[in-house]
C-alpha cells in the first residue's frame, strides 16, 4: 500500500495543483525582489498605528529581529488576540497546521511533525500538560489573557526546552512596558448554528477583564488578568467501524468475496458545554536600571461535560444470536470493491448514551531576576513551578427494545455510505418512544465506565549569565551566554474502569425524570432518539464499580514516568561585518536526562494474592546539541538566514511507562510482553534552514524558506525478539502437563529468559524537508488607491521519506508503512483584511491537505486516523470609536468555520468513511471596551 493511494489533498498522486495561494506567494516574492533591485530604499513614513495593523508589524518587528528563524502573531491591543482560539492564531502562521479536536482548533504540527516533535513555553518555561503526553491542549490559555506567541523554528542554545520541529512560547504582558495604566474589558455572546438539543444550549459566552499598572515612579507594575468562557458542545456524527476489510465466501450473506465491508455504523448528536475560568498575575519589579524582579502566576480551570445520545447497528452478523440471521440484499459494491449501501436485515439496533465529564485544572508558577552587570554583562536566576490535574468519568449505558421470549424485534436497516455528505442508516423500526426501550444486557452489554485521572508535575531552576568579551576577543564574538537548567518532571497516570450492570430491579425503561427532550438523527436517516441523563440513570438503575486491579489488563493503565532533566548551555552572539552585516549565535547544548517510570503487572504463575509485581525501569542519557543561527543583511532591507542543528525531541510520557501485560506460554516457555518502554531514546535530527526575507521596515515583507532534517531514528510500536525477562521468569515454576508440538500431556518445560517483547522502540528514521513562502504586504504599498486593504499570505509544501508503523492503529491506517503522523504535504493559509477610521474586517482561510491524525478512543488510548484534508474559513468586521465619548469602545462580529467544514476521516481510501462529524459554525458578537 503507497502512500500516494491514501493523501491525495486536493490532486491525485499524478497529478498537482499549484494553488493560488502559492502563486500569490510567489509572484508577491518575485515582485519584492525586482523592487529592490530597482528602487533605491525607502524612507518609510512612521505613524502610530492600532487594530489590525498593529498586531501584524509587532509581529513582523519581532521576525525580522530576531537572530534565529522565527514566526511570530502578536495582539492587536490588550486582550485582543486575532482569533477566538490561540490555536487558531498559531495555524495561520507559516508552516503551521492546526487539528480540530471537538471542533476547535487544539493540536499544532509544525513543519509536518506531529505535535509529539514540538514544545511548549510560558513565558520561556516549559509547560506541563493535563493529556497523557507533552503536548499542550491550547484551548486552555485564552487568547485574551497573551500578549504574543513566538514560533522558533530554528533552536539556539539558550533555548532551553527547545522542540525537534520547533518551540511554541507564549508569552503574557510585562507591566512595566507600558507607559500608563490600561483597563480592558471584553464581552461576547455566541450561538452554534446546530441549535439546541437534548438538555443543551447551543449558546455561549466570553468575558475577559485586564488591569495593568504602574508604581512608585515607575518601579513597579502590575497586570491582573481574568478570562471566563462559557462554550457550547453542539456534534452531529455518523462513525463507522473498523477495520473495512476485504470478506471471505459467505462470511457477510449476500455481500461478494473480496468485497470491503464495515461492521457497524452509529450516528449520534453530542451535546454539552465547557466552562473555563482563568486567572493571571504579575507584578514586575524595577527599583533600578540594573535589576529586574518579575513574579508571575498562571490558573486555569476548566470543565467539559457532554452526553453523546447515539443509535448503532452491528452489521457483522451479531445480533445476540437471534434468528434470522444478517442477511444483505439490494448491494450497492463500487468501481474499488468497496460495499456502500444495502439492506441488512436480522440486525439489533441499540440507543445508547455516552456520557463524559472532565474537569482540568493547571497552575504554572514563575520567578525572574534579572541583574545588569557594572561592566556590561547580565545574571538571570529564573525559578518556577507548575502543576495540572485532570480526573475523569466516562460512562455509557445501552437500551434495546426488549425481545418476546426468544423472538427480538430484529429491524432491517438501510444503508448509503456514499452520500457525498454524511452517511446514512435508516431502520424500518421507530426508536422514538423511551418508555420501550430498556436498560438491559444488550449484545454490547448494559454499559462500561471509566474514570481516568492524570497528575502532571513540573519544577525547574535556571541560572544564566551574559558576559561580553573584551575587546581583543570580539573578531568574531561580541557576548557569550552561558547557563544551567535543571527540572524535574512527574507524569502519573490512573485508570480505574469497569463494567455497568443493571440493578436489582432488572430490565427497566428511563424514568421520565430522567429524559431530556429527544434529539433528532435526522441528518444520518434515523429519525429522532430518547436523550437522557446517563449518570442519573447509572446511579438509579445500575451499579459501576470501576477498578485498577479487576483485570490483569487493568493493571498496567497505571503508570508513573518520572525525568530529571539537566541542561548546560553556551552560547556566542554574534554582530560583525563579514562583507556585509552578520549577526546570530553559535551554541551548544548538553543534555543529560535520568529517565524512570514505576507501575505493577500481572504475574499469573504467583501465588494467590501475590499477583501483582512492581516494574520499576529507566536509564541515563547523555546528548549534545550543537546550533548555529547567522542573519545576513544585505541592502534594501533584504535578510538571508542560514541555520544548522542537531535537534531533539523527548519521547511520548506513554511511551516511557514501564506498564506492561506479561505471560508465558506453558507450551513452549517463551515469555512475551507488551507495554512501554522506560529505555525508549529521544528523537534526533539534524537540520539544516535557510531563509530569504524582504522587508518594508516593519510594514510588510515577503519570505521564502525551505529547511531539511534527517531524523536518525523514529520511536513507534514493534515487535524486538531475544529481549531478556530474566527478572519476570525468575520465580515461574511450569505446570506438570502441558499440550506442547509433541502432544497432548506433555511436560511442561521451564520458562526462557529471553522472548518478544512489543513496545515503543527507536526504529529507521528518514528524510523531511520543505518549502514555505509568506508573504504580509498593506495595499497601500502597491497603490494609494488601495489603502486599508492588505493580506496575509503563507504557502508549505512538506515531503517526507520516514514510513512509520502503529501496530496499534492497525485496524484504521494498516498493518504496513505509514507516512508521519501530523504531516500535510500542503498548508495554505489566507488572510485578507480591510482596516480605515476604525472600521476593520478581515476573512481568514486555512487549508491543508490529507493527513494522519491522532485521536482517543473510549478507551482512553492514542489512535490514528487519515483525515481528510480541511479548509476552515472564519470572518469578523468590527468598529472601534477612536474619538467621542465612545471612544475606546469596539464592537465585533464574528463567524468562525464560516462553511460549516465537515472533519472527515477514513480508512485507507475515502470510499471507506470513518467518520463524518460537523460541529456547526459559531457566531459571536461583542463589545470591548479600553481606558
Amino acid at each position: 500500500m503507497t502512500m500516494s493511494k491514501h493523501q491525495g489533498g486536493w490532486g491525485t498522486a499524478n497529478s498537482f495543483r499549484v494553488h493560488p495561494v502559492a502563486i500569490g506567494c510567489t509572484l508577491l516574492i518575485a515582485a519584492a525582489a525586482a523592487t529592490a533591485q530597482q528602487q533605491p530604499a525607502q524612507q518609510l513614513e512612521t505613524v502610530t498605528v492600532t487594530g489590525i495593523r498593529r498586531g501584524i508589524e509587532a509581529a513582523i518587528s519581532v521576525k525580522k529581529n530576531s537572530d534565529n528563524i522565527v514566526e511570530s502573531v502578536s495582539a492587536e491591543d490588550i486582550g485582543k488576540l486575532p482569533d477566538v482560539s490561540i490555536a487558531e492564531s498559531i495555524a495561520r502562521l507559516p508552516g503551521l497546521s492546526a487539528q480540530r479536536v471537538a471542533g476547535r482548533a487544539q493540536v499544532i504540527s509544525v513543519r509536518g511533525l506531529s505535535p509529539d516533535f514540538a514544545t511548549s513555553l510560558l513565558n520561556g518555561r516549559e509547560l506541563v500538560s493535563t493529556g497523557d503526553n507533552r503536548s499542550v491542549e491550547f484551548d486552555q490559555y485564552p487568547s485574551e489573557l497573551l500578549a504574543s506567541v513566538n514560533v522558533y523554528k530554528t533552536p539556539d542554545g539558550g533555548l532551553v526546552g527547545q522542540g525537534l520541529s520547533g518551540t511554541i512560547d507564549m508569552n503574557t504582558v510585562r507591566p512595566l512596558n507600558f507607559g500608563n495604566r490600561v483597563v480592558a474589558l471584553n464581552v461576547r455572546g455566541q450561538r452554534n448554528s446546530l441549535g439546541d438539543a437534548a438538555n443543551a444550549k447551543a449558546t455561549g459566552n466570553r468575558v475577559s477583564a485586564s488591569y495593568i499598572d504602574q508604581f512608585a515612579n515607575r518601579s513597579f507594575g502590575l497586570v491582573l488578568g481574568y478570562a471566563h468562557q462559557e462554550t457550547p458542545v453542539q456534534e452531529e456524527q455518523v462513525g463507522l467501524y473498523e477495520p473495512w476489510q476485504a470478506l471471505g465466501a459467505g462470511w457477510r450473506p449476500g455481500v461478494a468475496a473480496g468485497t470491503y465491508y464495515s461492521d457497524g455504523i452509529k450516528a449520534l448528536r453530542r451535546t454539552g458545554v465547557t466552562k473555563r475560568d482563568a486567572f493571571l498575575a504579575t507584578a514586575e519589579f524595577r527599583p533600578s536600571k540594573e535589576f529586574t524582579s518579575v513574579v508571575d502566576y498562571y490558573h486555569t480551570k476548566a470543565h467539559q461535560e457532554d452526553t453523546a445520545n447515539q443509535f448503532e447497528v452491528h452489521l457483522g452478523g451479531y445480533n445476540g444470536g437471534y434468528n434470522p440471521g444478517l442477511s444483505v440484499s439490494n448491494v450497492v459494491v463500487n468501481n474499488n470493491s468497496t460495499f456502500v449501501g444495502g439492506a441488512a436485515s436480522g440486525v439489533y439496533p441499540l440507543v445508547r448514551g455516552m456520557y463524559n465529564d472532565r474537569h482540568d485544572t493547571i497552575d504554572a508558577f514563575g520567578w525572574n531576576n534579572k541583574l545588569r552587570l557594572a561592566g556590561g554583562g547580565t545574571l538571570t536566576a529564573d525559578v518556577s513551578y507548575s502543576k495540572a490535574d485532570r480526573r475523569e468519568t466516562s460512562l455509557e449505558n445501552n437500551t434495546q427494545l426488549p425481545p418476546t421470549g426468544s423472538v427480538a424485534p430484529l429491524d432491517t436497516l438501510t444503508v448509503n455510505f456514499a452520500t457525498g455528505g454524511f452517511p446514512t442508516l435508516t431502520p424500518s423500526r421507530s426508536y422514538s418512544d423511551p418508555t420501550k426501550l430498556l436498560l438491559r444486557g444488550t449484545i454490547y452489554g448494559s454499559g462500561y465506565g471509566k474514570t481516568p485521572s492524570v497528575k502532571d508535575e513540573l519544577k525547574s531552576l535556571k541560572l544564566a549569565g551574559n558576559f561580553p568579551l573584551p575587546q581583543s576577543m570580539q573578531g568574531f564574538f561580541q557576548d557569550i551566554d552561558v547557563g544551567l537548567n535543571y527540572a524535574d518532571r512527574s507524569k502519573k497516570k490512573h485508570q480505574p474502569e469497569g463494567n455497568i450492570n443493571v440493578g436489582a430491579q432488572g430490565d427497566t425503561p428511563i424514568a421520565s425524570d430522567l429524559q431530556y427532550s429527544p434529539v433528532d438523527l435526522g441528518f444520518a436517516g434515523v429519525g429522532v432518539i430518547p436523550a437522557w441523563n446517563v449518570p442519573g440513570a447509572v446511579a438509579k438503575y445500575m451499579t459501576f464499580n470501576p477498578s485498577e486491579t479487576s483485570a490483569a489488563y487493568l493493571i498496567p493503565k497505571a503508570w508513573n514516568v518520572y525525568e530529571k532533566t539537566t541542561t548546560a548551555f553556551v552560547k556566542g552572539n554574534i554582530e560583525a561585518e563579514w562583507g556585509v552585516p552578520v549577526r546570530g549565535n553559535v551554541g551548544l547544548q548538553v543534555v543529560r536526562v535520568d529517565q524512570s517510570s514505576t507501575s505493577n503487572y500481572w504475574d499469573n504463575n504467583a501465588a494467590a494474592g501475590s499477583n501483582i509485581k512492581p516494574n520499576t525501569s529507566g536509564k541515563v542519557r547523555t546528548d549534545v546539541l550543537p546550533s548555529m543561527n547567522l542573519a545576513f543583511s544585505l541592502t534594501d532591507d533584504q535578510t538571508v538566514r542560514l541555520a544548522l542543528a542537531r535537534q531533539m525531541a523527548r519521547p511520548r510520557v506513554d511511551q516511557l511507562r514501564s506498564g506492561i501485560e506479561f505471560g508465558v506460554d506453558n507450551a513452549t516457555g517463551k515469555p512475551g510482553a507488551s507495554g512501554g518502554n522506560p529505555k525508549a531514546d529521544p528523537w534526533i535530527a539534524n537540520a539544516f534552514d535557510v531563509s530569504y526575507e524582504k522587508y518594508f521596515g516593519t510594514k510588510a515583507y515577503v519570505s521564502a524558506a525551505a529547511f531539511y532534517k534527517d531524523l536518525k531514528s523514529y520511536i513507534y510500536t514493534q515487535k524486538q525478539d531475544g529481549y531478556d525477562f530474566s527478572d519476570f521468569v525468575k520465580s515461574y515454576v511450569p505446570p506438570s502437563t502441558c499440550t506442547t508440538p509433541a502432544g497432548p500431556n506433555q511436560p511442561c518445560p521451564a520458562a526462557l529468559t529471553t522472548g518478544t517483547f512489543t513496545a515503543p522502540f527507536n526504529g529507521k528514521g528518514g528524510k523531511l524537508n520543505g518549502v514555505e513562502l509568506a508573504a504580509s504586504l498593506p495595499l497601500e504599498l502597491v497603490t494609494p488607491s488601495l489603502k486599508g486593504f492588505g493580506i496575509q499570505a503563507s504557502a508549505s509544501f512538506t515531503h517526507s521519506s520516514i514510513k512509520v508503523q502503529d501496530p496499534e492503529s492497525a485496524s484504521s491506517v494498516g498493518g504496513g508503512d505509514i507516512a508521519l503522523p501530523g504531516l500535510s504535504k500542503r498548508v495554505y493559509n489566507l488572510t485578507a483584511y480591510y482596516e480605515i477610521n476604525g472600521f476593520e474586517a478581515r476573512v481568514s482561510q486555512r487549508r491543508r491537505s490529507d493527513f494522519i491524525g491522532e485521536i482517543g478512543n473510549f478507551n482512553g488510548a492514542r489512535t490514528l486516523r487519515y483525515v481528510v484534508g480541511e479548509n476552515i474559513t472564519d470572518m469578523q468586521v468590527g468598529y472601534t470609536f477612536n474619538d467621542g465619548s465612545l471612544k475606546g469602545l469596539g464592537l465585533l462580529f464574528q463567524v468562525n468555520n464560516l462553511t460549516n467544514a465537515a472533519y472527515q476521516t477514513y480508512a485507507g481510501t475515502k470510499d471507506r468513511p470513518l467518520e463524518y462529524i460537523k460541529w456547526g459554525r459559531t457566531y459571536l458578537l461583542g463589545a470591548n471596551y479600553k481606558f
